[in-house]
């Protein structure tokens, strides 16, 4: 029997028709700039988000991590919500490459609000690292996927056009909050200066990340990404499977949801599991397990025993993650899975 993968919808596979699309790519030196597939898939990509350019990077902490170093200088700060990608799973990276302070302010389900950022903004005096950027995620990957609102996302805009604050949105499952909303790619971007977006996740690409932003912005940033190691060359090959993702995998997203809200239905109540079904709008479910007595390793363990691959999350919770490469079938097992450990 397989063994059932919800770690991550980073662990998707490319499908035979995606790499018969990569064979094919038209390939040049993306250093140079001469990358006939990257270059259509950057205008793409622009357009979509109506921003002036874009920048094809290997990966989204990448994108982060240029975005925080082409608006900062060292001593700088940045505001980030305590749970955010940028914050736990990037390494300190903004400290090391860009020397700068990250501010984490406590969220509600993933989301700052514009009062708390605006006490958060440093006052001007020399003896205080300048607040020079706001960095947000959606969907929130710590908080269940969950998708931030629009209109506090306006807040924060207006909060950050009055300060002349840049905002940048680690937007690495953003696919999943169009698909989920109905909202066209357009409208979540217009409340940011820049933004990063990932094709390895949901969209089911081997690898690859777009940053999106001005004219100005993405100047900046492809000097950068070559300081970063992200200089790549006959890179179309990539760029062709990010755009396949685009075309057939982007609208299917909507089954990932749907298994997801499938997964956290099939395991309420369980008097020993407690899942927060506010937070499962997207594609992950957090399951509390604090009931079981036991710890993260070990629920981890029982589950691959029986053939079910899980993360920790948080203090005392587990996460799951569906994707193209879990079916509905896969998820009823995982059910029964979890009925069998945990009556």
């Amino acid at each position: 029997m397989k063994e059932i993968d919800l770690r991550s919808d980073t662990v998707t596979r490319p499908s035979r028709r995606m790499l018969e699309e990569m064979m094919k790519a038209e390939v040049g030196d993306d250093v140079f700039g001469e990358d006939p597939t990257v270059n259509r898939l950057q205008r793409r990509v622009a357009e979509l988000f109506k921003k002036d350019d874009a920048l094809f990077i290997p990966s989204g902490t990448m994108g982060n991590e240029i975005a925080i170093k082409a608006y900062t200088q060292p001593g700088d700060e940045v505001i980030v919500e305590q749970d955010s990608h940028i914050f736990v799973y990037e390494t300190a990276g903004a400290s090391l490459l860009s020397g700068v302070q990250l501010r984490p302010l406590p969220g509600t389900k993933g989301l700052l609000h514009a009062a708390q950022i605006q006490r958060a903004i440093r006052p001007k005096a020399y003896y205080l690292p300048p607040t020079k950027l706001i960095c947000m995620e959606n969907t929130h990957g710590r908080a269940g996927g969950t998708i931030l609102p629009l209109d506090e996302i306006a807040r924060v805009r207006d909060l950050s056009l009055r300060e002349k604050i840049p905002m940048h949105l680690d937007g690495a499952r953003l696919w999943n909050a169009c698909a989920a909303t109905g909202l066209p790619p357009e409208r979540y971007a217009a409340y940011f200066d820049s933004l990063s977006v990932c094709f390895s996740k949901g969209l089911g690409a081997p690898i690859g990340s777009m940053l999106v932003g001005t004219a100005e912005f993405i100047e900046r940033a492809r000097r950068y990404r070559k300081i970063f190691g992200g200089g790549m060359r006959q890179v179309g090959i990539l760029a062709s499977a990010a755009a396949y993702a685009l075309d057939h995998n982007f609208e299917r997203l909507k089954l990932d949801h749907d298994n997801a809200r499938y997964l956290a239905e099939g395991l309420q109540g369980m008097n020993q599991l407690k899942i927060d079904m506010d937070e499962v709008q997207t594609n992950m479910v957090i399951i509390e397990i604090e009931g079981t007595g036991k710890t993260q390793t070990e629920v981890l363990k029982l589950l691959k025993d029986n053939e079910i691959l899980m993360t920790p999350e948080r203090f005392s919770s587990i996460r799951a993650v569906t994707h193209l490469d879990v079916s509905r079938e896969d998820i009823g097992r995982a059910v029964e899975v979890f009925r069998a450990l945990f009556r």
